[in-house]
């Protein structure tokens, strides 16, 4: 346990600072998610809609220091990549 008031700080810093980080990653698996489903329902209307959310999400999470930009960006090639094949396979 911290005993210097600097430290105490700290972790209350980095408290506030992991439960904000999770909410956002919990957001973007969740939009994710949504792709995904409507990906494996072969619906490329809604699949289109919800990767437009997706992308924004993912982009902003990324922004944010929550998970590296280039991490997201492969995130956002891969599901456009899919979402573009379901398409073309139609």
């Amino acid at each position: 346990m911290a005993n210097k008031k600097s430290a105490e700080k700290r972790n209350r810093q980095a408290t506030v600072q992991r439960m904000r980080n999770r909410a956002i990653k919990t957001r973007m698996k969740n939009t994710i998610r949504v792709v995904e489903e409507a990906i494996s329902a072969s619906s490329i209307e809604e699949a289109k809609e919800a990767l437009k959310l997706a992308i924004s999400v993912i982009a902003k999470t990324g922004a944010k220091g929550t998970i590296h930009k280039k991490n997201a960006s492969r995130k956002v090639s891969r599901l456009t990549k899919r979402v573009n094949s379901m398409q073309t396979a139609a």
